[in-house]
């Protein structure tokens, strides 16, 4: 037997206060000897040891009262599977989580696996006993307790638990068992069961990873833990990214875009229709003729923006059994016109090759809607930066703390800047402008420069390694010889700093040519090398046209371009200190949400954590203002629903304790064997109530019999009352 409260088994040091009670008791009494009691010594000798035996009883009973009492208190209880020689009741808490993650939205025609785990929830509830305490939670990327502890009602459980369904999150296993150990730990009952109702995905359940099956077998140390699989078909198709592959995002402009489509399933998929809609109208349609089984195939989606603004674009295939992973999502910022203002700091050679190099796609004709200009650097100080949209500085020396911060705040506002190094650039004035601000403007301390030539005077060639990153899409493609043939002789020595990326390398070393931080809104791409051909040849290479055209492109949009995940948080940033105290947030769901203004580093930001849905958020700096679309997706990695078997599930968890039940046959009979717990502190509160009663009449009795007693005894003292 254990106790589930044991420090109140330190009441049983009670019992010392009738003793002690008893003990006093003997000594009330003050002995005087008087002539006339030799005549009643020998009656009271009888009766006094009468007494002193019923005076021992009722002490017996307070006694025993109170043990009774402090055992209720502290929760006697027992599991013993062959039962106790006391009957008790049997109680358990409870704790149902059911996997929520989209995949259990996955249908075989009848029903999603969400509905079935809803139906052995059902059967589950059948052997919970009214009262006792249950939790119920949805496992998710974010867990969520929809009960805690509730006693439970069937009606009331029955009501909330049909009102669950499915998120577009993917699932956390690994957080899962310390999860549902807080809230078993939390329960107050004899026995504790955990329930965990999933579709057991192969990619999650298959991995024998020793952590899992530790916290697993920590659980089954705080409850009899079952986990119930919900096996589903693995057949699945899903929209897994959808990129700008090139195009400026102007007014009259054709953009490309490059939707990719997985086949998740153990089949090949064949005709499937990806559908490109702007703002909801279909614009564009292609047919990927075959996909074999977890084989990905991209097909090119043409957007053309007729109007500015933001445009709201989709993906999407249809026909297939899971329906949450078929749409992903992209949010294009559109401009009326596109300004390039390029500022060089020396002779004007790197100036006319960059703006060659972004008109390049056109013929090197400009239009008035997309304007690239070339200026020397004692000019900069007169431009209107309100009219320019990206900024490339080549070989600048330096600039005034007036000019640095103008050019901070021009890039917090959410426009782009390009640096490019050379011979006259002065790196200690440009460090100590970037540190003067808040935030550093260029991602990278400047050093020395460095020759990075070898010994027959030939530079050292790009790293062919690459990140995945929207700018360097287009040299993915290209072939290695010609990535190659791009040479750096001199570079900067650089120190990036913790928040910067590094885009591009020298072959053979760590050395970065490319590196992008954010600033405020706005982003700051920085070469370590020339723009001009005295550090390098490559912006006589084709590289160069198309990396600057990609970085423009994507220095032309705002941040609201960047697609989210389900579980991400949604960042607005003010340039300066608002009027308002909140941000309105409206969700896909069409809720609204609003947030503070917090200030952060000099900056005001106002942060939506843990977005839930998938869709288009929209974003406003108050109420009043318009609004502008953010597009959040699903995170595609728990689109192989596919499910482990049963037996390779048993196998994978043997050793933990855990039981694994598949029919409801199984289940139910789990629980009539493993369910043993019994309660006992109503038994012995009801025999320390009866035992009270017991002593209060026989208390009475005792004190009226020793009354009538005491008047025998003392028949001069009973004349004298009655004359």
């Amino acid at each position: 037997m254990t106790f589930m409260n044991p420090l109140m088994l330190f009441g049983v040091l009670g019992i010392a206060l009738p003793i002690l009670a008893h003990l006093l008791n003997k000594h009330k009494y003050k002995v005087t000897d008087w002539a006339a009691m030799q005549f009643l010594n020998r009656n009271v000798r009888v009766r006094s040891r009468q007494l002193r035996l019923k005076d021992l009883l009722l002490l017996i009973i307070r006694c025993l009262a109170i043990l009774l009492l402090i055992l209720a208190l502290s929760r006697p209880t027992s599991n013993n599977p062959e039962g106790s020689w006391l009957s008790g009741e049997k109680r358990t808490g409870v704790v149902i989580a059911i996997d929520a993650s989209y995949s259990m939205e996955h249908s075989d025609g009848n029903s999603t696996r969400f509905q079935r785990a809803i139906e052995k929830v059902d059967a589950i509830a059948e052997t919970i006993h009214l009262g006792d305490p249950v939790s119920l939670v949805l496992l998710g990327a974010e867990h969520r307790v929809i009960v805690r502890n509730m006693a439970f009602d069937p009606d009331r459980f029955k009501t909330i638990l049909q009102a669950q369904k499915a998120s577009p999150q993917s699932l956390d296993l690994d957080s899962v068992s310390k999860y549902l150990k807080e809230l078993a730990e939390d329960m107050d009952a004899p026995q504790k069961e955990i329930y965990i109702l999933t579709d057991a995905q192969t990619q999650d359940w298959s991995q024998n990873s020793s952590r899992i099956n530790k916290a697993l077998k920590d659980l089954g140390e705080s409850a009899s833990v079952f986990v119930v699989p919900v096996i589903g078909g693995a057949d699945n198709l899903a929209v897994t990214d959808l990129d700008l592959v090139s195009g400026v995002l102007r007014k009259g402009t054709v953009a490309r875009y490059q939707a990719t489509v997985k086949n998740c399933g153990s089949t090949p998929v064949s005709n499937v229709e990806v559908k490109c809609r702007a703002d909801g109208v279909q614009i564009d349609s292609k047919k990927i003729p075959l996909i074999q089984p977890g084989s990905s195939e991209t097909v090119s989606l043409f957007v053309t923006f007729h109007n500015s603004g933001a445009t709201r674009i989709t993906a999407e295939i249809n026909g297939d059994s899971l329906k949450t992973d078929n749409l992903r999502r992209v949010v294009a910022v559109v401009r009326d016109r596109l300004s390039v203002l390029c500022v060089d700091g020396t002779s004007g050679e790197a100036g006319g090759l960059i703006v060659s190099a972004l008109l390049a796609r056109d013929n090197g004709a400009e239009h008035k809607d997309y304007v690239v200009r070339s200026i020397p650097w004692l000019s900069f100080p007169t431009q209107d930066l309100e009219q320019v949209d990206v900024i490339v500085m080549a070989n600048v020396p330096e600039l005034t703390a007036d000019q640095a911060k103008k050019l901070s705040r021009y890039v917090r506002q959410g426009n782009g800047l390009v640096w490019f190094g050379g011979d006259s650039v002065k790196a200690s004035k440009w460090n100590q402008q970037s540190k003067a601000e808040p935030t550093k403007l260029l991602p990278a301390v400047i050093g020395q420069v460095i020759d990075t030539s070898d010994a027959l005077g030939a530079g050292t060639p790009l790293d062919l390694s690459m990140p995945d990153h929207f700018v360097l899409r287009p040299l993915q493609s290209l072939p290695e010889d010609l990535l190659t043939d791009a040479r750096f002789l001199k570079r900067l020595q650089v120190e990036p700093t913790a928040a910067s990326i590094p885009l591009l390398k020298l072959a053979g070393s760590e050395s970065p040519i490319l590196i992008e931080h954010s600033l405020g809104r706005g982003h700051v791409f920085m070469f370590t090398t020339s723009a001009d051909s005295t550090w390098n040849n490559m912006a006589l290479n084709p590289v160069f046209p198309m990396l600057m055209q990609q970085i423009v492109g994507y220095l032309a949009g705002r941040e609201f371009e960047q697609a989210r995940i389900v579980g991400d948080s949604i960042a607005l940033s003010y340039t300066d200190q608002p009027d308002v105290l909140d941000a309105v947030f409206d969700t896909p769901s069409e809720k609204t949400i609003t947030v503070p203004v917090r200030e952060y580093r000099s900056q005001y930001i106002a942060l939506l954590d843990n977005t839930q849905e998938a869709g288009f958020y929209v974003v406003k700096v108050s109420v009043q203002a318009a609004g502008m679309p953010v597009a959040v997706n699903v995170d595609t990695r728990e689109s192989d629903i596919s499910s482990l078997p049963e037996a390779d599930l048993k196998v994978n968890l043997n050793g933990t304790g855990v039981t694994i039940a598949s029919t409801e046959a199984d289940l139910l009979a789990a629980i009539e064997t493993t369910r043993t717990g019994q309660s006992f502190w109503r038994l012995f509160m009801i025999a320390a109530l009866v035992l009270l009663l017991i002593e209060c009449l026989y208390a009475d009795r005792l004190l009226t019999k020793t009354g009538f007693s005491q008047q025998q005894a003392d028949p001069s003292a009973a004349n004298m009352e009655a004359s």
